[in-house]
């Protein structure tokens, strides 16, 4: 036992949630919640992270540390018109999935199936408003979100986990000492889930619910995977993501989306940093879990926070949170020069927020890439042949 395992954990722990707590709760806002549903929403996620990584941690002894969809949250954000009741039949069939993908081999295989440089496409024109919004504030509010900015690009050099959360907390101090930031609206009591009755619209579980789940795949729990491995772990997938998406299903009915794997968060409690011994590492799985017991009890009061600070800053949180995100699914939409064009048919798609029969413009993207990809694919046989 070290005291680097309790740091990594706590340190993991705030840079997964005070990086994107922001982005949650543009997607409660999105899809209509109140103040309760709202903190139910991040109270159920973090007894999720807390339930998963303990338990997973413990019981197959590697530091296995989960958290919530930040591209699904985005992907969330970035929808209209769609009630909160909508949302959570959605979010109960994202979690369904999961658990098929993690327990049926070839469920999972067919979500393998598809092109990453279709589902990154489709990543990139969901995140690309959040980026674009960042600047977007700029203009109303100069003298907050340009500093802001300089910071994140100055300690990103150093340590790009902790960028973000520097904003927050820089932010914060500028927001109350300048008088930028509202009244609080909350106390320190504590948080309790509402039940949240979800209903089954079709365009909502094809429109949100297909998409939620291969933004969670691609970009959460295959990266999350790669990153145990590359510790030199061997995480048994299936039952990990059962287990995420069993969660997501349980605490779905609260307003909870999907629960995953961390990266960037287990990237910072998988290395030697936390113990040098690899075969001890499992133990910052509890106190992580310890550390999102602390959050789901108070979260109602941190939500609170957040309100009271200015738009321009909220805004500047989640587009710099999501940059990396960004960044990462443009290169992985056009590293294969084959699939480019189709590729930027579904970035163009996803980011005009094109919506057709109720459905939204993730799913239309997703599609219109796959039709011109098998377009193209078909067009080089037909000139092979020829």
């Amino acid at each position: 036992m070290r005291l680097s395992i309790v740091t990594s954990a706590v340190v993991a722990a705030l840079v997964g949630f005070g990086s994107t707590i922001a982005i949650i709760i543009a997607a409660a806002q999105a899809v209509g919640a109140d103040a309760a549903q709202t903190s139910s929403w991040v109270a159920a996620l973090c007894l999720a992270m807390a339930a998963t990584s303990g338990t997973l941690s413990v019981r197959y002894r590697m530091p296995v540390v989960t958290a919530w969809s930040t591209p699904g949250a985005a992907l969330i954000a970035s929808s209209s018109g769609i009630s909160i009741h909508a949302a959570v039949g959605a979010f109960l069939l994202a979690g369904g999935l999961i658990v098929l993908t993690g327990l049926v081999r070839p469920f999972g295989r067919l979500i393998e199936r598809i092109p990453t440089s279709i589902a990154a496409a489709m990543l990139a024109g969901v995140l690309l408003q959040f980026v674009v919004g960042v600047f977007q504030s700029a203009q109303g509010a100069p003298g907050l979100v340009l500093p802001l900015v300089g910071i994140f690009l100055v300690v990103r050099l150093f340590n790009p986990a902790l960028a973000v959360l520097a904003v927050l907390f820089v932010g914060l101090g500028l927001s109350f000492g300048g008088g930028m930031a509202r009244p609080l609206a909350s106390d320190l009591t504590l948080s309790t889930l509402t039940f949240i009755a979800p209903t089954f619209d079709p365009s909502v579980l094809i429109g949100l619910g297909l998409p939620l789940v291969l933004v969670t795949m691609a970009s959460q729990n295959l990266p999350g995977l790669a990153v145990l491995k590359a510790s030199g772990y061997e995480p048994p997938a299936g039952p990990i993501l059962a287990a995420t998406g069993l969660a997501s299903v349980v605490t779905g009915i609260f307003g909870a989306h999907t629960s995953n794997l961390a990266a960037i968060s287990a990237a910072i409690c998988t290395g030697p940093d936390t113990h040098p011994d690899p075969k001890k590492r499992w133990m910052v799985g509890p106190f992580y879990a310890l550390s999102y017991l602390v959050f789901a009890a108070f979260s109602a009061a941190l939500i609170g926070l957040i309100a009271a600070l200015p738009p321009e800053l909220i805004k500047t949180v989640a587009g710099l949170a999501l940059m990396g995100a960004f960044l990462g699914a443009l290169g992985s939409a056009l590293a294969e020069e084959v699939k480019r064009f189709p590729a930027i048919v579904t970035f163009a798609v996803t980011a005009s927020g094109l919506t057709l029969f109720g459905i939204g413009s993730a799913f239309w993207g997703l599609a219109a890439g796959l039709v011109t990809l098998a377009l193209d694919l078909l067009a080089i046989r037909l000139r092979r042949r020829a």
